[in-house]
């Protein structure tokens, strides 16, 4: 219900903007912008789901070898103490604990090509569960907000679009970003157990949060040692091999149990295909109301009110310039990168600007591209409380990526 209401009002904000443009400065032609974008945007989600069908057979492909072959079901034992603790409404040794591992996982590597698929596989054994099949579970809204926060311990995209541009140092940015999704994750585990009333005492949960945060103090100590040119190479061959191993992993166990592994990866492709059908719908919604929203200069009239706000309340304000990014991220993750490319490109990609909007960037996923994608698979239309606590998980990370740009940084 959240997300129809935020959908609306995203093309009656447009629709305001436009008649104040037509009658304060006559410009006419903001009509025909709006109305391009709608056409652009319906054609660009077509094109995200047609390059998703490829990714979606692929990844569901493994998967299916990997569920036939016992080795999801292992991975689900393997975090069945922290996930029966966030996930109580699902039973231990249930398929998509295994899922939920394997998506999370593909998240903290920096790995969305993967996640994505994963993460609808997880979805779909969730739905399982349902009993309201149109109606998110307790369940589903602690992974989506997961997604959403998008723990990311090593962000090779923003590096490799920061070296493309020519930054002097690509990797300076790996340990603002590590903070921040950090953040942004803790801060949304943390709200949602309260809200969900499962106990943050419990021994096994604070050892699990505590040791994730020793991971990424470890992570931190680790990269911040080694040379800067070392960085980058290091974490992508670091992401790539695991992922790599995990398929020879699944392709060895198969062998192992006699698994027909061709069939097997036939069955899952197949899935994959129907998902990416299944989503269309929902991505075409999403992206043309974010079009038109972008094209009538809405986001403008948002990005030149916070810059006079911060002035007047006396802040420093030379982190506005990055706010375009912050803005589009929970909307478009095309957009926002190409907001944040932008402003390397105006800026510099050494700037200020362009480093703060790097970190908030890599600070959460898309979260309504998550919701639209994630939700729309399964036929979940009431989405309970999911925005506004995603939506929490989000504003914690743009602000914690601000905040940790002006450490690092400033």
């Amino acid at each position: 219900m959240a997300l129809n209401y935020i959908w609306i009002a995203f093309f009656l904000v447009a629709f305001a903007v436009c008649i104040g443009a037509s009658l304060i400065n006559g410009d006419l032609g903001i009509w025909s912008e709006v109305m391009n974008a709608t056409f652009t945007s319906a054609g660009t989600a077509f094109e995200l789901a047609l390059g998703l069908t490829g990714v979606l057979s692929l990844w569901l492909g493994l998967m299916k070898i990997g569920e036939r072959a016992g080795v999801i079901a292992v991975f689900g034992r393997l975090v069945s103490p922290l996930f029966s603790r966030l996930f109580p409404g699902v039973p231990k040794n249930h398929p998509a604990m295994g899922s939920i591992f394997m998506n999370v996982s593909a998240n903290m590597l920096g790995l969305d090509n993967a996640a994505t698929p994963l993460g609808l596989k997880a979805m779909q054994e969730l739905q399982e569960l349902n009993r309201e099949k149109d109606t998110a579970t307790d369940a589903m809204i602690m992974f989506l907000v997961l997604n959403a926060s998008g723990l990311c311990l090593i962000p090779i995209s923003i590096i490799m679009y920061r070296a493309q541009a020519g930054a002097s140092n690509p990797t300076d940015v790996f340990l603002p970003i590590l903070t921040a999704t950090f953040i942004a994750t803790f801060v949304g585990i943390i709200a949602l157990c309260l809200k969900q009333r499962i106990s943050l005492k419990d021994p096994v949960l604070l050892g699990w949060l505590g040791g994730l945060a020793a991971l990424v103090g470890g992570l931190v100590w680790f990269f911040s040692s080694l040379p800067q040119e070392a960085v980058q190479l290091y974490s992508g061959f670091m992401a790539n091999c695991l992922l790599f191993c995990v398929i020879a992993g699944f392709l060895i166990a198969a062998l192992r149990r006699r698994i027909n592994v061709y069939e097997a990866f036939v069955d899952g492709a197949r899935e994959g295909f129907q998902t990416a059908v299944k989503i269309i719908p929902y991505l075409v919604a999403i992206l043309v109301a974010i079009g038109v929203f972008r094209a009538s200069g809405a986001m403008d009239v948002l990005t030149d009110w916070m810059t006079w706000l911060v002035a007047a309340m006396g802040f420093d304000a030379e982190w506005v310039g990055a706010l375009p990014t912050a803005l589009m991220k929970p909307l478009s993750g095309s957009g926002s990168r190409g907001m944040m490319v932008d402003l390397m490109t105006t800026y510099g990609p050494d700037s200020f600007v362009a480093r703060c909007s790097a970190a908030i960037q890599g600070s959460t996923d898309t979260m309504f591209y998550v919701l639209a994608v994630y939700f729309g698979s399964i036929g979940v239309k009431k989405t309970r409380y999911a925005v506004p606590y995603a939506l929490l998980a989000d504003i914690t990370g743009s602000v914690a990526g601000i905040l940790a740009a002006y450490l690092f940084f400033h």
